[in-house]
């Protein structure tokens, strides 16, 4: 399928074809809770879907932007690895993991991403613009060149990551030292 808009899709009632799906547009589509396993998905756009708690089986992702989308639940690591690409503009990915996933120079612009697990993952060049991580966790994971700058609520543990050349603000240095329980007052 290519070069097609899918507007208004419920996929809840009536899966969505196994087929490859290039260049395609989904807006204000309902993935809640169905399969898309096996789906190839090639320089596509998501606006206004609900995709949580889909299954993701070998679902292949290359280059595709989600914009304004709830994504709770996701386990992109079940996701075929080959290419994949994606981007998250003004969504909700809470509860979702990452686990062991390459996801370099990712852009996540307006995310909430509370509880997302990235344990594993490699975001080195990834953008973190004005996300939420709240009890996100990052353990074993390649924040080289990441940029946290606007971001708020992370707790980062430098010694259980890679984090060379990684951007933080003044502001979010508490993130950083949160393991070690003390008090920073940045008022003085």
């Amino acid at each position: 399928m290519i070069d097609k808009r899918f507007d208004k899709n419920d996929y809840t009632k009536k899966p969505l074809e196994i087929e490859e799906y290039e260049s395609c547009t989904f807006v204000n589509c309902d993935f809640s809770n169905s399969d898309i396993s096996d789906v190839v998905f090639m320089e596509c756009e998501f606006e206004n879907c609900n995709l949580s708690m889909v299954k993701l089986n070998k679902t292949a992702f290359r280059d595709i932007k989600f914009r304004n989308c709830k994504m709770l639940g996701l386990r992109f690591e079940n996701c075929n690895q080959f290419g994949l690409s994606v981007s998250f503009e003004s969504c909700i990915l809470n509860h979702s993991t990452f686990y062991n996933l390459k996801l370099k120079k990712t852009s996540f612009k307006d995310v909430k991403l509370q509880e997302a697990d990235f344990t594993g993952c490699d975001l080195s060049g990834s953008l973190f613009d004005n996300c939420d991580l709240t009890k996100a966790t990052f353990e074993s994971t390649n924040l080289e060149k990441a940029d946290f700058r606007t971001s708020l609520n992370y707790s980062i543990n430098l010694e259980s990551n890679r984090i060379k050349k990684a951007r933080f603000s003044l502001s979010g240095i508490q993130g950083l030292l949160d393991k070690y329980d003390i008090d920073i007052d940045l008022h003085n």
